[in-house]
């Protein structure tokens, strides 16, 4: 390593968000970056640790320790070769990944200071780009045979790729006008700019992938026979709901109808008023206390809302940096604050949801009940019991946040492979990644066997 002592002399130190009164009035990235020379001081924190669980903890198996060297010696083509050998969107993944190998660093066991891997993988992307040592991949061999990719998400965009650059020809069917899944029609703009996003998919045709759009397809026997191989990468399509009373009431939406409107109201699409969904002016209720909840709050105050509250069924999380009841390797389950909630957001835990109530068939307000949770005498899930007296929370636009089933598949032909959430269940887009990365090396087995 160049500075075997930096990770004494230097602390962490995060780019950050733009300013609250900037942001908040546009749908622009969110974080900043930061200059050549403090990204470079932040890559030689990464020591040459011995044994650096960064690797292990990546889905990807990631690097870190190599690229984060070639950046801080200045060698930013190195760096980009050696972040690109495990990991084949790290643009993607520099802006929305939690950072699992963060949460693993020998510094953050140490001092709680880990290496801004996140960071410094989306800084060495972009300067790839702009210095131009990202360019399509030429005269591909081709070996005759045909894929099909059923789903562009992140998990479907991967297998691709991979398995073009193997010489598959490979044809990618999507469902939607344009390629990304959830990473284009559920996280917003302020988080990853969907131009980031084209200028991938520009790169992936240039290869020769084939994409189609609008076309939902049945993978059927049929389908199936039309191809050697066939990737089913469609996501996790049906959000959880919540059965109460007052459900049907207009102003009840899952979190993604709002979020994918929203993005594609930025792509220059039209929506009629009595469809459009929007918390202008609004009181907004966000029922889930994870990401996609975050995201319904920032995007929630773009739209000009009157006020966000969000709740959580679970108890409130640790304060952190340590969660003594669940320590690593496990994830921590501390309080996260994102900058949608430093944007503004009254937050409740222990608050469960019985009922929607409203006027004229609009939904005005909604009645919830402080809980508690007990053990089990019989062990397994704790017993939820109520606490104090039910209240009502204004609101006219509710976004229900609760997370994705896990889709049912039936029977497929032989030569049909499931990978991403369709396999697992909704997950990181991180792991969706290295599941079509692996799904494209179980075909290249079967069709060379």
């Amino acid at each position: 390593m160049g500075n075997p002592k930096a990770f004494l002399e230097i602390h962490r130190q995060e780019a950050g968000y733009r300013p609250l009164h900037d942001r908040i009035h546009d749908f622009g990235e969110v974080e900043q970056t930061l200059n050549t020379r403090e990204r470079k001081l932040q890559a030689s924190r990464c020591m040459d640790c011995g044994v650096p669980f960064c690797h292990w903890a990546c889905p990807l198996g990631n690097k870190a320790p190599e690229w984060n060297d070639a950046l801080y010696k200045g060698d930013w083509e190195l760096a980009y070769r050696l972040l690109s050998d495990t990991n084949p969107f790290p643009e993607f993944t520099g802006r929305v990944c939690p950072a699992l190998c963060e949460k693993a660093c020998v510094l953050n066991r140490f001092n709680h200071e880990p290496t801004t891997n996140r960071e410094n993988e989306c800084a060495i992307t972009e300067a790839a780009f702009r210095e131009g040592y990202i360019l399509p991949v030429a005269d591909i061999v081709r070996n005759g045979k045909k894929v099909a990719v059923v789903g562009a998400g992140p998990a479907g965009l991967a297998a691709a790729q991979a398995l073009n650059l193997m010489g598959y020809t490979v044809t990618v069917y999507e469902k939607n006008e344009a390629a990304g899944g959830l990473l284009r029609y559920g996280i917003p703009n302020f988080k990853l700019n969907k131009a980031i996003l084209d200028r991938r998919i520009l790169l992936l045709e240039q290869e020769g992938i084939k994409f189609r759009y609008g076309e939902a397809v049945d993978c059927d026997d049929t389908f199936a026979e039309g191809f050697d191989a066939v990737v089913l990468s469609t996501g996790t399509p049906a959000a959880r709901d919540l059965k109460v009373p007052g459900r049907q009431l207009k102003g009840v939406h899952f979190a993604l109808e709002l979020l994918s409107q929203q993005n594609r109201v930025l792509a220059g699409m039209e929506f009629a008023k009595d469809v459009r969904v929007t918390a202008k002016g609004k009181d907004v209720f966000v029922i889930g206390g994870g990401d996609t909840g975050s995201d319904c709050i920032g995007t929630a105050h773009r739209q000009g809302c009157k006020s966000v509250t969000q709740i959580e069924i679970m108890p409130r999380p640790a304060e952190g940096p340590d969660d003594p009841q669940n320590p690593w390797p496990n994830w921590p389950r501390t309080l996260k604050t994102t900058s949608s909630h430093e944007e503004g957001c009254t937050r409740r835990w222990n608050i469960n949801t019985l009922e929607f109530l409203g006027e004229n068939g609009r939904l005005t307000g909604v009645r919830v009940q402080e809980i508690d949770w007990q053990p089990n005498p019989d062990g397994g899930r704790p017993l939820m019991v109520e606490k104090g007296k039910p209240e009502i929370i204004k609101a006219q636009l509710c976004l229900l946040a609760m997370g994705f089933l896990r889709p049912e598949h039936p029977q497929y032909a032989e030569n049909v492979f499931v990978c991403g959430d369709a396999a697992s269940g909704a997950s990181l887009v991180v792991r969706a990644m290295a599941s079509g990365m692996e799904t494209a090396k179980r075909i290249n087995e079967y069709l060379t066997k």
